[in-house]
This record gives C-alpha cells, sequence and structure tokens, in this order.
C-alpha cells in the first residue's frame, strides 16, 4: 500500500469513529438558594436521561462544567444537582467582585454577512443585556443581499445602529466598528452567539476598576452539542479558558507561558473581547490582513491581543463574561476550521512582527522554549486524544491525526496567506482610488 493510500485509509477510519460519537445535551443548573434547578441550553429541550454537559453557577455567575450522566427513569433534577455540589460544590463564593464603580458606556461590534436568522437570534439576546449604558453596533461585511440590513431597520430600529462595510475581511468589519463606536469600551462578538444577560456588564466592569486595562475577554461555552463535530471540538476543550479570572501584565509575565505575549490564543477569542476603545484605536485597531474572509483566514482576534498587551497595558481574562457558541456541525466543517486556526496563528504573529519590528528580538529569543513547549503539548493531544466536555480528564475522543496535519499545513501557509491579503487590500485601494 503506498503511503498515499495508507494515510487515505487512516482518515477514512478516523471519520467512522468520529460519526460514533453520540449527542449530549446542554444545560445550567445555580447552586445558589434551596433548590438547584436545572434548566437546558440556550433553545435547547427540556433535560432528560442521557449525557449531559453542565454548567454550573454559583449566585448568578459560571464556576466550572461536568459531564454527568441521568439514568433512563432518573430525575435529571436529583441527579444533576447531587453531581454539581460534588464536583464543584466545594468552590466557595463567586470568585472576584465587580468594580464599585458602574461599567462604563459601552459599544457592542457585531460584524455579520447574509446570516440574517443567526444575526436576529444574537442581537435578541444583546439588546436584554443588565448593562446600564451601552449601543449596538452591526458591520454588514461585503453583503450580496439587503437581508441584514432589512432585518436590522424593520426589527430593530433605533435600538441597534447599522453600518456597511463593503471590503471583506473580519478585521475590516472590525475596525469599520471601531470607527464608528461611541463608548469608551468597545466590545466584539459574533452573530452565532447567544449572550448570557450580564455578560456585557461583567466584560466592561474591570476597565472601571484598572486604569492600566486594555483588553479584556471571556467564557465561551457551547450553545449545543448535537453533532459529532461539536462534541469533539468541545471535548477538546472548545474556546473556554477556564474559570478562574486571570490577569496578564507584560510588567510581570507569566512563567508558564515562555512565548509570552505571542500565545495570544491562551488570551480568549474574538467571539468575547473588549478593548479600551482609546487603546484599540492607538494602536491602529485590528490588522485588515487578517482575519475571516481574507487570505489569512484569521489572526485578527490575536494581533490585536498582542498589540494591547505590547504597549504596555493589561489584559484580563473572566470566566463571569458568559456567551453561548454555535459550534460547527460537521467533519468538514472542522477541517475547514483546523486549516484556518492554524493559518490564522502564523499569520497574526508574521502580521505583529510586519508592523511592530522592534518585537522581533523578543519573539527570537522566546521562540526556542516556545517551540519545545508546542511540541509537548501536540503529543499529549495526538497520543492521549481528548477528553468529553466537561471533563477533560477522561480520554475517550481522540483528536484524529488529520485534523491535526491540517492545522499544520494551514501554520506553513499563513505567512503566505498574510502577504496573499496584504497585497489584495492594496490593489483594491489603487482600484477604489483610480
Amino acid at each position: 500500500m503506498s503511503r498515499r493510500a495508507g494515510r487515505h485509509s487512516r482518515t477514512q477510519e478516523e471519520i467512522r469513529r468520529f460519526l460514533t460519537i453520540g449527542a449530549v445535551q446542554v444545560a445550567e443548573l445555580d447552586l445558589a438558594g434551596d433548590e438547584a434547578v436545572p434548566r437546558p441550553g440556550p433553545g435547547g429541550p427540556p433535560v432528560t436521561h442521557g449525557e449531559v454537559f453542565l454548567l454550573v453557577r454559583r449566585a448568578g455567575r459560571p464556576v466550572g462544567t461536568l459531564l454527568a450522566r441521568v439514568p433512563e427513569g432518573a430525575d435529571p433534577r436529583a441527579v444533576l444537582s447531587e453531581a454539581a455540589r460534588s464536583a464543584v460544590g466545594a468552590v466557595g463564593g463567586s470568585g472576584e467582585a465587580l468594580s464599585c464603580g458602574a461599567p462604563p458606556y459601552s459599544s457592542v461590534v457585531v460584524a455579520t454577512r447574509e446570516r440574517a436568522g443567526q444575526l436576529a437570534r444574537a442581537l435578541d439576546s444583546l439588546l436584554a443585556q443588565d448593562h446600564p449604558d451601552f449601543e449596538i453596533v452591526v458591520v454588514d461585511n461585503a453583503p450580496v443581499t439587503d437581508g441584514t440590513r432589512e432585518l436590522v431597520e424593520r426589527k430593530y430600529g433605533e435600538r441597534v445602529r447599522y453600518v456597511c462595510e463593503p471590503v471583506p475581511g473580519l478585521a475590516i468589519a472590525h475596525n469599520k466598528g471601531l470607527a464608528a463606536a461611541r463608548g469608551g469600551v468597545i466590545a466584539f462578538t459574533d452573530d452565532d452567539v447567544i449572550a448570557d444577560p450580564r455578560w456585557l456588564t461583567e466584560l466592561t466592569a474591570p476597565f472601571a476598576a484598572d486604569p492600566r486595562l486594555g483588553c479584556a475577554t471571556g467564557l465561551i461555552l457551547p450553545a449545543r452539542l448535537r453533532t459529532p463535530a461539536q462534541v469533539l471540538l468541545e471535548s477538546h476543550g472548545g474556546f473556554a479558558k477556564g474559570f478562574a479570572p486571570t490577569t496578564y501584565d507584560p510588567g510581570d509575565p507569566p512563567r508558564d507561558e515562555p512565548l509570552f505575549p505571542f500565545t495570544a490564543g491562551r488570551f480568549g477569542s474574538g467571539a468575547n473581547m473588549a478593548f479600551r476603545t482609546d487603546v484599540l484605536r492607538g494602536v491602529g485597531g485590528f490588522d485588515p490582513a487578517t482575519g475571516a474572509g481574507t487570505p489569512a483566514r484569521g489572526g485578527d482576534d490575536l494581533y490585536g491581543f498582542v498589540r494591547v498587551l505590547a504597549q504596555g497595558h493589561r489584559l484580563h481574562y473572566t470566566p463571569y463574561a458568559l456567551v453561548w457558541h454555535h459550534h460547527r456541525e460537521t467533519w468538514a466543517d472542522l477541517e475547514t476550521q483546523a486549516y484556518g486556526y492554524g493559518a490564522g496563528l502564523t499569520a497574526y504573529l508574521t502580521a505583529v512582527l510586519v508592523n511592530r519590528p522592534a518585537l522581533l528580538p523578543a519573539f527570537l529569543a522566546r521562540l526556542p522554549r516556545g517551540l519545545s513547549h508546542a511540541r509537548a503539548l501536540t503529543a499529549v493531544r495526538e497520543t492521549d486524544g481528548g477528553g468529553t466536555p466537561g471533563a477533560h480528564g477522561t480520554r475517550t475522543h481522540p483528536w484524529p491525526r488529520r485534523l491535526s496535519r491540517l492545522q499544520r499545513r494551514g501554520m506553513l501557509y499563513g505567512p503566505v496567506g498574510y502577504l496573499r491579503a496584504r497585497r489584495a487590500l492594496r490593489d483594491a485601494t489603487g482600484r477604489r482610488a483610480g
């Protein structure tokens, strides 16, 4: 058997194994009070028997997740309450306190393209925020129909501002929103999320408490785990960054981050991030040659994190600012996502070094330890596989080697993609000028 045929055969076996992954229910439960009653995740059906991915809260704030099984005929309330108290019941309080002052006037920017149905669901959740003073700006990126504009004008009127950005690219759309924003803090999320009612308050309040804070990120959990792709992604951590509030200070780098601040993927994700508006504008916003919709495939959020940290500002991660994300649903989606993540990673590093060449010596000094660290993590992922949602120590869903290979290919392509994106932007700018 040829090497190519052998690899194809292994991939087919990985896909067959992948298709055996069963669906998992999503629910949440608050330990505060005498009665802990499980509720289905956003838009989900009532909890029944079977596997359940459970978000545990205390006094409204997320404190942990776990995977539990409700036996057929058992009471989901009793089973899940006991599991939650056993797993995270010892967690005291709800962690950090909110700033004593009111959260600042904030702008929420949602970039979208031809997904009016998903956008409406996201906007409904954003309009239900308990934040005292904020605006919502929708950036319609390279539209081919009037669907988004008509939705915003018909259903949301003056409650949501509509802005059109004809040039495709997520970073370009975010920069358009940045230019339009009126708030002292600007938050970004995606059109495929449902925001927890306290999301914006929890994400922006830290800016009132810390004048050196330039960026904040929050918790992202799965809205659904109905398909093998959604379960597999969440089994390997998904987009969550844990339940410990963490502040990253460039003046006091974390010892377990050998490539800090270039390991930006550890800080958060673009579906749940906020910046002090004048700080983000001061670093020039996002690099327009990064992000989905460009040949670079991604990396715009990571670029923003590093640029802000490199200017001496702090970055704060808080698990209490929660959005529920609709993960991609198919094997083909995972292949696209794996390649795009790899490309975005090296594209953003290229962008940082192109735009801030003074950072090159610091990057090169950290590179040997960083590569060693990355190889160790990759080896664990490939040999031990992943866990189950909420219980990452249980190795039941190995990460397919096909997806690891695609991610590595994407990493090789990333710098090329970034340079192609820059060239395409120059050509587009020249055509508009002409």
